[in-house]
């Protein structure tokens, strides 16, 4: 009697691993839920909308975008590294993940340490923008105004460690100016602070701007070159700031311990929707580039952004 028992009992362990395994074999069989740092409306809240319909048709599951926004997305993050680690959460994460490591004293995650990259599928460079009555058209009318108004002048940024703040941050330095930053809780209420005039310019990401673009000015773009979306806008470099470049990206990372298996599954899936024309096109509409890389990639990506975005904080002094 105690004999069949055991023999019960082991055979109850062997068929629920069965079972486990099946289920693993099967990812995804329910739901996805994607967690954006951000408000709706921003760069990041676009990102998530654009590759979820992506990873739904693929893997058959609805993958269903949820907004945590506050602390420049240190409250998204958090919250994901207490969910389960099976792959039904994931985290839509912006530049400000290897950004708040420095900007934040203390931080109750680990950007490396606690989270798995999956793919980074895209990059944006920022738009100086500025509120319409402001007298000026060029970058370097801007900047006399500035330094004119030493103090009294302020710009938006959709939170605190954003490359939106950053490249705030790094304008200051470069000018030896002095204005203030006020941070929103994402790109959209940014933006509506400006349009409104609340503040008097921004930095911000090509997709969350073209709503609202025929309420503001752009002056100049953050990138390495010309973006082919709006070609007109020159470049901060030839606004007259050598080295002046700051973009952000756009990536799906999951919790420390997700299967290797769900990990390559969704990477193949990003991978495959970045290398399609019909997405790469919507992409180029944003002012976005694509990228289609590998885990790997993006951890090494993760890793060089941290290092960076270090001396940056440091040098410039600011806080949270």
């Amino acid at each position: 009697m105690g004999k069949a028992k055991l023999f019960a009992g082991m055979l109850g362990v062997v068929l629920g691993c069965s079972g486990w395994v099946q289920a693993q074999e099967k990812y995804p069989v329910k739901p996805i839920r994607m967690i954006v740092g951000y408000a709706p409306g921003g760069g990041s809240d676009i990102m998530a909308r654009l590759i979820a319909p992506q990873i739904t048709e693929a893997l058959g599951q609805q993958v269903i975008v949820e907004n945590r926004a506050g602390q420049a997305q240190n409250i998204a993050a958090e919250f994901l590294t207490k969910q389960p680690a099976d792959g039904y959460n994931l985290f839509l994460s912006s530049a400000a993940l290897g950004v708040n490591v420095s900007l934040y004293p203390k931080l109750n995650y680990d950007p490396v340490k606690d989270f798995v990259p999956i793919a980074v599928f895209a990059s944006s460079a920022n738009l100086l923008v500025t509120h319409p009555s402001l007298p000026v058209k060029t970058v370097k009318e801007f900047i006399a105004v500035i330094k004119k108004n030493p103090g009294k002048m302020n710009f938006s940024s959709s939170g605190s460690g954003s490359t939106q703040h950053l490249s705030g941050e790094m304008l200051k330095l470069m000018i030896k100016g002095d204005f203030t930053h006020i941070p929103y809780k994402g790109t959209g209420p940014s933006l509506v602070a400006l349009a409104s005039g609340e503040v008097e310019f921004s930095f911000t990401n090509i997709p969350a701007a073209q709503p609202l673009l025929s309420r503001m000015r752009v002056l100049g773009i953050t990138g390495e070159k010309r973006s082919a979306l709006m070609p007109e806008v020159p470049t901060m470099i030839e606004g007259g700031l050598p080295g002046f470049v700051t973009q952000t990206w756009y990536g799906v990372l999951s919790q420390r311990g997700t299967p290797q298996a769900v990990v390559t599954t969704l990477n193949n899936v990003i991978v495959k929707a970045v290398q399609r024309e019909d997405f790469r096109n919507k992409l180029a509409q944003m002012g976005a580039d694509p990228i289609a890389e590998s885990p790997e990639y993006f951890r090494k990506m993760l890793g060089e952004e941290i290092e960076r975005w270090s001396k940056v904080v440091k040098a410039s002094g600011i806080k949270p």
